[in-house]
């Protein structure tokens, strides 16, 4: 990381409003990172406190805790606002990219249903720490999801959201969190610069910096630091996959590192991209015009330096490749936004490398399907079964209690999910 001078203090002022459990970092205004002068140091949380259940702090800061949430979410829409000004400043006024916003509207609105319960659990569970600090970038924010039992240590996921790297919010991955955290999982979902705010090296700065200090800090909340998993998802799967990439490549030519791609124990990398090349002209037919798709990666001169497919097969990272943990991609055989032969093309290029992945093709799940509609509709779901087996391997006890686990609760009902899936522009 370049920027690993900063020093990040999580307040000890842990507010509740209601049953509304909210990290703070005492005042908006302070709400930056405290540069140090030592370069060897890593951002940390120094006095987190575990939630207890039953108990709680009655602090008398509930209303200025939501000013604060209230002022943040304001700062950041207007923020985005601008951002969202300036991007179509590039997008110009074109069919395809108004037709797929259109198209986005009306996919929200019927999974509204679903949405608003993710939503109020989102704001109002006790298990939920929004926007804690891991960085000194506006987007250098993560939420962290807590399982209600707080005793033991607990395997951790860090969850990299998709969005074309353009939409990408760490609160995208709320259900997800629930979910996780209902199996003993402690979630955290990284938050990152999106373009027009930065491009691809910008995001996978802020991907491996969050990463770092979730491997480094998790034990203050109950983490295990040696049961670290990655997911990354769509644009995520690919930022997380450099970042990865990047940092054992580092690591393989001696350098001073403040993580290590050893910390993580299993990378789950679900509908990504990976040859960027191949997918230029497909992004731009989908929407995703070149001109814009080229600004995010830094121009064409850079596509093959931010594609993982086409990283691995380079002989010279052959050291790089060999210290990645496993690997298993997960693709749809109907996704449209990114076709399942990147990560077919990907798998095999990991092996050929002399990498450890497995590859798991969906037939008939789309883009969405797996991380969207199948979560919402409840009952067993074959991919998150999948990754929670994987997390959960050398736990019997957890193994047990996940074969007893109730089927989840259906959050819209199948005729929207239907609808949804046929709408859906991704």
């Amino acid at each position: 990381m370049e920027n690993d001078t900063a020093s990040l203090q999580v307040s000890e002022e842990v507010s509740f409003l209601g049953n509304n459990r909210t990290t703070t970092l005492k005042e908006e205004e302070r709400e930056s990172i405290e540069m140090g002068t030592s370069v060897d140091r890593e951002p940390e949380i120094t006095s987190p406190r575990r939630r207890i259940p039953g108990q709680g702090i009655q602090s008398t800061t509930g209303q200025s805790s939501f000013r604060r949430d209230f002022e943040h979410a304001a700062a950041e829409t207007y923020l985005m606002s601008g951002f969202a000004f300036k991007l179509l400043s590039y997008l110009g006024v074109g069919y395809r990219w108004i037709t797929g916003l259109l198209a986005l509207l009306c996919y929200a609105m019927l999974l509204l249903p679903g949405f608003l319960q993710v939503a109020y659990y989102y704001y109002f569970s006790s298990q939920v720490h929004r926007s804690i600090i891991y960085g000194d970038q506006p987007r250098n924010r993560l939420d962290l999801y807590l399982p209600m039992d707080p005793h033991g240590k607990k395997p951790v996921v860090i969850f990299v959201t998709g969005g074309a790297w353009i939409i990408g919010y760490k609160a995208w991955g709320s259900l997800l969190g629930l979910q996780l955290a209902e199996r003993d999982i402690i979630v955290a979902c990284l938050d990152y610069r999106n373009f027009p705010q930065g491009t691809v090296s910008d995001m996978i700065k802020d991907v491996s910096q969050g990463i770092s200090f979730v491997c480094n800090n998790i034990a203050a909340v109950g983490g295990d630091p040696d049961r670290v998993y990655l997911i990354g998802q769509s644009a995520g799967a690919h930022l997380s996959t450099c970042a990865l990439l990047e940092q054992a490549t580092r690591e393989s030519q001696g350098e001073s590192c403040f993580w290590s791609v050893s910390q993580i124990k299993a990378y789950f990398s679900l509908s990504g991209g990976y040859n960027l090349p191949k997918l230029v002209d497909h992004f731009h037919n989908r929407g995703l015009y070149r001109s814009i798709f080229l600004s995010i990666m830094e121009g064409e001169d850079s596509l093959k330096k931010y594609s993982p497919d086409l990283l691995v097969q380079d002989k010279s990272n052959a050291k790089a490749v060999s210290l990645l943990p496993p690997l298993i991609l997960f693709h749809g055989a109907k996704d449209k936004s990114i076709p399942s032969v990147a990560s077919e093309s990907f798998a095999d290029a990991l092996r050929k490398a002399g990498g450890d992945a497995q590859l798991v093709i969906y037939e008939g799940k789309t883009h969405t399907d797996m991380f969207v509609q199948d979560p919402l509709r409840g009952g067993r779901d074959e991919l998150f079964e999948h990754m929670v087996s994987v997390i959960h391997a050398d736990d019997q006890e957890a193994l047990a209690r996940d074969a007893n686990a109730p089927p989840m609760r259906r959050l819209v009902p199948e005729i929207l999910v239907k609808l949804a899936r046929e709408i859906s522009p991704f």
